[in-house]
């Protein structure tokens, strides 16, 4: 079996003025590693990737008022939610990673991939 080995690039992105959906896709992305040729669906060969100016994101429409994120604890009544506007204010690095994070796919490498993310405020 040929041992590859991976390059990995680092590729920075300024969040200001941006809005989350759009930046999360292209974190997403090169993240996954499909922007290489060398792409493979069961290799983690994406690159990593740092965000300056995460505090500087945009929330379209009327998001910043009514999107929510819930978490559940598996006991009755462990229905957590928090709103975008309090999230944004406490750290907004947190819905860019939320936004990534569940942009890619549902595997084992999920856990590498996201890792390779670094969020500066």
């Amino acid at each position: 079996m040929p041992t590859t080995s991976i390059n990995r690039k680092a590729v920075e992105f300024d969040a200001a003025g941006q809005s989350v959906g759009r930046l999360a896709t292209q974190i997403a992305r090169i993240l996954i590693g499909k922007h290489k040729a060398t792409y493979t669906p069961n290799v983690d060969g994406g690159d990593t990737v740092r965000v300056m100016n995460a505090s500087k994101l945009v929330l379209t429409g009327n998001k910043q008022e009514t999107k929510l994120y819930y978490h559940y604890s598996q006991y009755p009544g462990g229905m957590k939610t928090r709103a975008a506007k309090t999230l944004m204010v406490k750290d907004p690095g947190k819905v860019l990673r939320y936004a990534v994070d569940r942009m890619l796919p549902k595997n084992t490498l999920r856990a590498r991939r996201i890792k390779r993310l670094t969020i500066v405020k």
